[in-house]
């Protein structure tokens, strides 16, 4: 069975919602698949807001210097810059399609919120829903526009190009009826968002499996920098295992991180104290954690008015009340979780891939914007900037191919398979992986931890490949086989990074090597360096 569109989108985020709508509005037809219901995203889940200069005592200058700082040399100064001087614009587009955000009832000024590593008040919110208010909006929007056709409960398995390496469309899965369908079009958008699955402990939904860095990387993309990935320091702990997100916006209102006994301690790490950026904060809460042996540390907004925290915090205010916590009265107990990915698929400016006709956008890319260390609420602005910037590169590609016929893309053939009877495998697999990357491929790593991480993460792709071949596809397989292929990335980048920079501290390298200020690439080695056009 093959469907024909002009543009596939793979994920139902901010990034993937904002191409899509501003690719349909320059006539193109969109397929959006997504591989849950289309509100299951990252998106959904953001607290904090979205950084952008709006006030008149704030500079883009401010903010450009602010990430710069925080992703310890190794961001673009020109993504930066372009990516800080578009945001306004942005922003106003938004509003245009129904994201209120939040203000001051006395001036009807943005009210506008602070986070780690911020000079300057820039966060834009609606209260701590964000990611919730902007999905609705954009969703909407797409639900509105007839030239966009969204696809629940389809997941992406494989990139389809061409013999000269050029995108003809994927196949993916229609989970709701077991079959394998081939999608063709001379565009794919790949808007899949990060790899916390790939950790025991993560803030991300059970939907961030690597997904489309896994794919991208079989179709010869260039991979960046997955070395630096970014735990949140503030995860709410619970003895069950479970991490709800406490967003950073809390210690932008005036929280104190406290050790295990009540005492603060960010004051001994850095000179921004709790407000410090995220790579600093979640290694002096894993410090204090391991110089006590405690199983978290305390974060202490105490002596708010419970009225002014209810309003400005609804959702983690009900999630603590929910494990018998009250924030005006208690303090939170709070461990760092994997959070985001500042690495991913290799992108420019125009969300381009090294792979022709394939884009990239969101969490799943790596722009230059992040470095080594992503600037908190930096990420939903670089979604928006860079779908639109997208949109527009789309746009002016499938102009170039609109009278090139679209060679035929070859259906999906099982071949002599059957349905597995040892879902077991899947299940032990899954808990191994991530057992294994956190405790080698955490905040704090050694050689000798990321080799160990390397040999099991080794086994289990061997394993998974038998089964995969074996077996017919399911979601938790084709999960499993990306979120092994992406962890096997980390690890490869972690051991090339020979220094601590950022996200990325190894105790055998404490010290940042200045040879070492770039990029670590890598890519799919099987495929020709020539073969593959930019």
């Amino acid at each position: 069975m093959s469907q024909t569109t002009d543009a596939i989108v793979v994920g139902s985020g901010i990034a993937g919602l904002s191409f899509a709508l501003k690719l349909a509005n320059k006539g193109w037809r969109v397929s959006l698949i997504t591989k849950k219901n289309s509100t299951e995203s990252n998106t959904n889940n953001a607290q904090g807001g979205i950084a952008c200069v709006t006030d008149a005592t704030d500079q883009f200058e401010s903010h450009v210097r602010d990430t710069l700082n925080a992703g310890d040399g190794l961001c673009d100064k020109a993504v930066t810059r372009a990516v800080v001087e578009a945001a306004p614009e942005r922003i106003r587009e938004l509003a245009t399609i129904g994201v209120t955000f939040s203000s001051d009832l006395a001036t009807g000024h943005p009210d506008l919120g602070r986070e780690g590593g911020h000079s300057h008040r820039r966060i834009l919110h609606v209260k701590d829903l964000t990611g919730a208010a902007i999905e609705a909006a954009l969703l909407n929007a797409v639900g509105n526009e007839p030239r966009i056709s969204v696809k629940e409960h389809i997941l992406a398995i494989d990139i389809i190009c061409d013999a000269e390496y050029r995108v003809i469309g994927l196949h993916a899965l229609d989970t709701q009826v077991g079959r394998v369908v081939t999608l063709r079009a001379p565009l794919v958008m790949l808007a899949t968002g990060g790899v916390g699955q790939v950790y025991q402990f993560t803030t991300n939904p059970a939907i961030a499996t690597g997904d489309g860095i896994a794919m991208a990387y079989r179709a010869g993309a260039q991979i960046a920098n997955m070395e630096f990935v970014q735990f949140h320091p503030t995860a709410l702990y619970t003895p069950d295992g479970g991490r709800a997100l406490i967003s950073e916006a809390v210690r932008g209102e005036g929280a104190v991180l406290r050790d295990f006994n009540g005492h603060a301690f960010m004051r001994n790490y850095h000179a921004l104290a709790d407000l410090a950026p995220r790579d600093i904060v979640a290694r002096a809460i894993d410090s204090e954690m391991k110089k006590s042996g405690s199983p978290h540390v305390w974060l202490d907004i105490r002596g708010r008015n419970e009225a002014s925290l209810r309003d400005r915090f609804p959702h983690i205010f009900e999630t603590c009340i929910s494990h018998g916590i009250n924030m005006s009265r208690d303090m939170i107990p709070v461990v760092p979780a994997a959070h985001y990915l500042c690495g991913g698929v290799l992108t420019n400016l125009r969300a381009e891939t090294t792979v022709a006709g394939l884009y990239a956008c969101g969490e799943v890319a790596c722009t230059g914007l992040h470095g080594a260390n992503r600037l908190a609420s930096n990420s939903l602005l670089e979604a928006v900037v860079l779908a639109h910037n997208g949109a527009e590169a789309a746009d002016s590609f499938l102009h170039s191919r609109r009278f090139a016929p679209l060679p035929d893309a070859p259906d999906w053939v099982d071949g002599d398979v059957s349905d597995s009877d040892e879902r077991v495998v899947l299940t032990h697999n899954w808990r191994e992986l991530r057992h294994a990357m956190w405790d080698y491929v955490g905040i704090v790593r050694t050689t000798k931890r990321l080799r160990r991480a390397q040999s099991r993460v080794q086994a289990l792709a061997q394993e998974i490949h038998e089964y995969y071949w074996n077996f017919k596809v399911e979601p938790a397989l084709l999960e499993l086989r990306n979120l092994t292929l992406v962890a096997g990335l980390v690890v490869e980048c972690a051991l090339r990074r020979k220094e601590s920079r950022g996200l990325h501290h190894t105790l055998d390298f404490p010290d940042k090597n200045t040879m070492m200020a770039h990029n670590t690439v890598v890519r799919r080695r099987e495929i020709p360096e020539d073969s593959v056009p930019c």
